[in-house]
C-alpha cells in the first residue's frame, strides 16, 4: 500500500496564524498580532519546505492552500516567495491550484491583485453572513457592503472564487435562510462552503454557552431543516453538494481539499499545521505546536514538527473511510479492504442501506442525502 496515497493526491498547507480579531465561534489555531516580522516567518516557512520536500522527492505537487487564521494579511511578496519555492522543491503540476483564504476587509481586497501576480489562482473569502446584526454578532469586522465589494475585486482578478457562509445562526430563522443563500448563489458563485454554526469547547461562543448566555439558537429540528433546505437551494443552482458543507459547480470543486477527503498525502507547515505522509511505504500524521514563538524557536533548531505517529493499516482504513464519506462520490471499497485487510462489516452495510442511510453500488459506497444529514452517526456505525 506504499503508493495508497496517490488515489489522493499530493498538496502543501501552509498555516498563516495570525488575525486582525479573534471569532467568538473560531476554535482555528488563530492569534492577534500587532507586530509581524514577515522577514522571520519567511525565512522559517523556507526552512519548513526544504525540509519536508528533502522527504518527498520527485512528488508532483498538486495544490498549495494558504488557511489561517488570516492569510490575507500575509504580505503579497512572502506568499510569493512561498510558492515559487514550492515550486522550485516540488514538481508542480500542470494545473496546481493554488488557494489563498481572505477576509473581505478592504485592505485584504486591495491585495488581491498583488496575490494574483504571486501566483494564487483561487480565493475562499470568509463572508460568513449577508446581514450586517449578524457579522456583529459572529465577531466579523467588515460589513456587508465591504463583503460585497471585495468580491467583486476578486471575480475581476481571479477565476475561481469561493466564499464562505454560516447557517444556522442565532435567531435565524429558516425562511430568512432561505433568502440569505439564494441572494449568495445570485452572486455568480461557482463554490460555497456552508456551514452550521457549532459551538465547540474553548471559544467566546463555548463560555457564553456554557453559563446559558447564548440565546436565540435553533433547535436541532430547525438546524436540520436549514441542512436540507440548503441541498434542495444548492442543487436548484446548479450547485450540488459534493461534500457535506461544499457546494460546486461540476469542475469548480477544491482540489486541494478533495486531497484530504480522497485521503491523499500532504505537508502541513506552520503553526498547528497537521499533515499526512507516506514515507519509505509507511503512513504517518505529523503535528507541529501551537504557539507562533515555539514553532519559530522549533524551526530554528532544526524542525517545526512536533509529532510524527505512524499510522496503523486499520488506522489508515478508519481515516479513508471517515474522509471519503463525506465525498458525494464515497467510499472505494476495493480501496477500503486493501488498507483495512479485510470487508466492511456487511451486516452494518445492509442494515444502514435497509434504512436508506447509505447505498452500494458498483463497489461504491455512498451515504444517501438522509444519511450524510447524520453522517457522524453513520461512520460510528461502519468504525464502531
Amino acid at each position: 500500500m506504499a503508493d495508497d496515497w496517490r488515489n489522493g493526491g499530493f498538496g502543501l498547507y501552509v498555516h498563516w496564524p495570525f488575525c486582525e480579531a479573534k471569532c467568538p465561534y473560531c476554535d482555528f489555531n488563530s492569534h492577534v498580532a500587532r507586530n509581524i516580522d514577515q522577514k522571520q516567518w519567511l525565512e522559517a516557512y523556507l526552512s519548513e519546505l526544504r525540509r519536508s520536500a528533502s522527504e518527498t522527492p520527485d512528488r508532483v505537487l498538486n495544490t498549495i492552500f494558504f488557511g489561517g487564521g488570516t492569510p490575507s494579511l500575509m504580505a503579497p511578496e512572502t506568499v510569493a516567495a512561498v510558492i515559487d519555492e514550492a515550486r522550485a522543491l516540488w514538481r508542480p503540476a500542470n494545473d496546481m491550484e493554488i488557494t489563498l483564504e481572505a477576509n473581505p476587509g478592504s485592505v485584504e481586497a486591495g491585495r488581491f491583485a498583488a496575490y494574483r501576480d504571486a501566483g494564487v489562482n483561487r480565493i475562499s473569502m470568509g463572508v460568513q453572513a449577508l446581514n450586517d446584526e449578524d457579522l456583529r454578532r459572529l465577531g466579523r469586522i467588515h460589513t456587508v457592503a465591504e463583503a460585497l465589494t471585495a468580491f467583486d475585486i476578486a471575480r475581476n482578478c481571479f477565476d475561481r472564487v469561493s466564499f464562505d457562509l454560516i447557517y444556522a445562526r442565532q435567531h435565524q430563522t429558516l425562511d430568512a435562510w432561505r433568502a440569505e443563500l439564494t441572494e449568495a448563489l445570485s452572486m455568480a458563485v461557482d463554490h460555497l462552503s456552508l456551514y452550521q454554526l457549532t459551538i465547540e469547547d474553548g471559544t467566546a461562543f463555548g463560555d457564553r454557552y456554557a453559563i446559558g448566555k447564548l440565546r436565540g439558537l435553533p433547535e436541532d429540528d430547525s438546524a436540520a431543516d436549514m441542512y436540507l433546505a440548503t441541498q434542495e437551494i444548492c442543487e436548484a443552482h446548479g450547485l450540488p453538494a459534493y461534500e457535506v458543507s461544499n457546494h460546486a459547480r461540476p469542475g469548480a470543486e477544491s482540489q486541494h481539499n478533495l486531497i484530504y477527503w480522497r485521503y491523499g498525502d500532504y505537508v502541513g507547515i506552520g503553526p498547528g499545521a497537521h499533515g499526512r505522509l507516506t514515507l519509505n511505504g509507511l503512513k504517518y500524521a505529523t503535528e507541529t505546536c501551537l504557539s507562533p514563538a515555539q514553532w519559530l524557536n522549533a524551526v530554528s533548531n532544526g524542525s517545526g514538527e512536533s509529532e510524527r505517529t505512524e499510522l496503523t493499516m486499520q488506522d489508515q482504513a478508519s481515516e479513508y473511510l471517515m474522509m471519503c464519506l463525506r465525498l458525494s462520490e464515497g467510499l472505494d471499497i476495493d480501496r477500503f479492504e486493501a488498507l483495512a485487510g479485510k470487508p466492511l462489516p456487511q451486516d452494518k452495510v445492509d442494515s444502514l442501506t435497509d434504512i436508506g442511510m447509505v447505498r452500494l453500488v458498483d463497489r461504491r459506497l455512498t451515504a444517501t442525502k438522509d444519511g450524510r444529514a447524520v453522517l457522524n452517526a453513520v461512520i460510528r456505525e461502519l468504525v464502531g
